[in-house]
């Protein structure tokens, strides 16, 4: 662990340095100027909407782009570099945010000339936000804030506002906290995308049970240990996999829960040179739809994003511990009749997701 933060804090500090002489960073840095002072601040308190009587919908977003991929060189590895937003939302039917949640994960995976794989695929990869002070914001790049307090004070901004409210106040035509306004002096990142992101999630809403006063928490996983070197005829491939539970909470007991994933693949040749269109969108499986090809080429029951609305239906009204309970075979796949006849993949990933949602 200290060899991994170690690196970690090498790599984020070359990054930023290469980002204030104008290469894209990954955070979107804003690099202090000389002589200035940049002194950490915390997120403003969280805000309360008046409550108000009847259901809320849950929403989730995730945007991921994999624009910053490059090729192998001789004297430089190739990277596939991907960056996912996720964003959780509690909403009322006038469009009003009660809640909001926002995190995001950055991660890499290298390759060199003969196309074979150079990253450890076992190793762990955390959020942002359960980065906190590792992603090494205030202490590489002299940030006001860590990336999650950031992140924070534009999810505290957005509850009680309308997307129109939010999009007026929050940002300016650079996509930036407008200077001199209260969220300027917690949020210096750029939050154009972050924007973006909570309008996505409003609109994705849906009412799944949840009421005013629920508690709203969202967890996510992410693995690249499917990825592949490239071999004689065949392509190698870096894959990103994230999952995303959104649950809302009274007490113990789960009033609505929202399940996505993202699986993104850059495929790479035998050289190292990249052959995806890397500027491509990259739509998670619920947006997918029937275009994920669970029914059509696996002969599945329902396609994937059906059969995690049914997990996500089946465990509303269950404590995250009794979800932990459902019985499962050796292949995580569901045992329990009722669930089985509408969920045939595994659930063991969703199993672990509720209870890390439920903990957060």
């Amino acid at each position: 662990m200290k060899k991994f933060s170690l690196i970690l804090a090498v790599v984020l500090a070359a990054a930023l340095l290469a980002g204030c002489a104008g290469t894209p960073v990954v955070y979107n840095c804003t690099c202090p100027t000389a002589g200035e002072a940049a002194a950490p601040t915390q997120a403003p308190e969280k805000p309360t909407v008046p409550a108000a009587e009847g259901a809320l919908k849950t929403g989730l977003a995730m945007v991921t782009s994999v624009a910053d991929s490059t090729s192998a060189a001789a004297d430089a590895n190739g990277q596939a570099k991907y960056d996912v937003t996720m964003v959780a939302v509690l909403a009322d039917d006038n469009g009003v945010i009660h809640d909001c949640i926002i995190d995001g994960v950055v991660t890499s995976v290298e390759f060199d000339a003969a196309g074979a794989i150079t990253t450890d695929l076992s190793a762990a990869i955390a959020s942002k936000n359960e980065l906190g002070s590792d992603y090494g914001m205030v202490a590489y790049g002299g940030a006001i804030a860590e990336w999650d307090q950031q992140a924070q004070a534009l999810a505290n901004y957005a509850i009680g506002k309308t997307v129109q409210e939010l999009k007026e106040g929050a940002i300016d035509e650079s996509g930036k906290a407008p200077a001199g306004s209260d969220l300027a002096t917690s949020a210096t990142i750029y939050l154009g995308g972050y924007v973006s992101a909570i309008e996505a999630a409003v609109a994705n809403a849906q009412h799944l049970g949840a009421q005013s006063g629920d508690s709203l928490r969202m967890a996510s996983t992410t693995a690249v240990d499917k990825s592949a070197d490239a071999a004689e005829g065949k392509d190698g491939n870096a894959q990103l996999d994230t999952t995303v539970s959104v649950l809302t909470l009274n007490g113990e007991t789960i009033t609505s829960c929202y399940i996505d994933s993202v699986q993104a693949k850059v495929a790479f040749d035998a050289a190292g040179a990249l052959v995806s269109d890397v500027s491509a969108p990259v739509p998670t499986k619920n947006e997918l739809g029937k275009d994920y090809g669970m029914v059509a080429w696996g002969g599945a029951i329902a396609e994937w994003d059906q059969q995690a609305a049914s997990f996500a239906a089946y465990v509303t009204g269950k404590t995250a511990q009794e979800v932990a309970g459902i019985a499962i075979d050796e292949a995580t796949k569901p045992t329990d009749a009722d669930l089985a006849s509408s969920v045939t993949i595994s659930i063991g990933g969703f199993q672990d997701l509720i209870a890390k949602a439920a903990q957060n």
